[in-house]
């Protein structure tokens, strides 16, 4: 063995101390990019977004060979409608840059703007039709606080049905069998009823009906003149007072084509003689008209309600 040669001293036992140093730091670096991991948000739409954007900054740019200039890139093309020599429902004109395949424009017609226009009105006239509901409701309630005498003697019924307050007047304590004349003691609830109707707004009609026994008085060919004749007289009393627009009434006489309940027997034929004053709020095609000329709020002050017997 020369000089230059000597012995490698030898080894110790066991790993090298910084060796557990390093370790520690790697696994303190693993869990705190486990803990970043377990507090983030996986949000897929702005990934997307975020990995369209970069694409598009340094992603390599489609080129397409076209022989006119590319439609939906022109700056004239943004603010102005191609022009066309014949008559076109065109008055938008969009640009899309979502996609860089498409090459056409996003044009809204005249036509999809009218269904959007019709829809919306159709949603309003549902609602103002609700409200007007729940107004008649509220309105069929103040009726029967006003004739709760009445209605507990059982000579008068109010009644709501949608857009309609009904008010019922029977045969008992109106009228004589076979008559049309009013009796005394049904003229003051007749006025009740008229100082109501100068409140509350609506069309009315005053309804005659009778049960389904022949007419075989003297006076009337049939029931049909006894249920209208009947209808009269209630009209006429409240006509008497001059601040009633009678206008707004029809007289109507049904006979026994409108039974409440079957004629079988006594009671329920009696139940069957009966004048209706019948209050309804709001008429579709008048609704229709002015929710056409924009005038929501005017109808909803006029009108209508769901059904309920007091």
């Amino acid at each position: 063995m020369s000089d230059e040669e000597h012995e490698c001293p030898p080894c110790p036992a066991g790993l090298p101390g910084w060796l557990a140093t390093f370790a520690d730091l790697m696994s303190l670096l693993m869990c705190f990019f486990v803990l970043l991991l377990s507090f983030s948000e996986m949000d897929v739409l702005k990934f997307k977004q975020l990995a369209g954007s970069m694409r598009e900054a340094f992603g390599v740019q489609n080129q397409i060979k076209v022989e006119d200039v590319p439609k939906g890139t022109s700056i004239i093309a943004q603010e102005f409608s191609p022009g066309r020599p014949e008559p076109t429902p065109l008055n938008e004109v969009r640009q899309m840059t979502v996609n860089n395949d498409m090459n056409t424009l996003d044009i809204r017609s005249k036509e999809g703007e009218q269904e959007i226009q019709d829809q919306q009105a159709s949603d309003a006239f549902e609602e103002m039709q609700k409200e007007m509901e729940q107004q008649a409701e509220e309105e069929a309630v103040e009726f029967a606080a006003a004739l709760a005498k009445e209605i507990g003697q059982g000579s008068i019924e109010v009644e709501s049905e949608g857009r309609k307050i009904i008010i019922r007047l029977k045969e008992q304590g109106s009228f004589d069998s076979g008559q049309a004349e009013l009796k005394f003691e049904a003229i003051p609830v007749l006025a009740k009823i008229r100082d109501m109707l100068l409140t509350v707004k609506g069309k009315v009609a005053i309804e005659g009906h009778t049960d389904n026994i022949p007419y075989n008085g003297q006076r009337f060919e049939s029931n049909w003149d006894l249920s209208t004749a009947r209808a009269l007289a209630v009209a006429h009393e409240l006509f008497g007072d001059p601040r009633i627009e009678q206008k707004r009434f029809r007289i109507l006489g049904y006979a026994d084509t409108k039974p409440l309940t079957p004629n079988e027997t006594r009671a329920q034929r009696s139940r069957n003689r009966r004048v209706e004053i019948v209050v309804q709020k709001g008429d579709d095609k008048e609704l229709l008209k002015r929710l056409q000329a924009g005038d929501p709020d005017d109808i909803r002050r006029e009108n209508e309600a769901p059904g309920e017997v007091f």
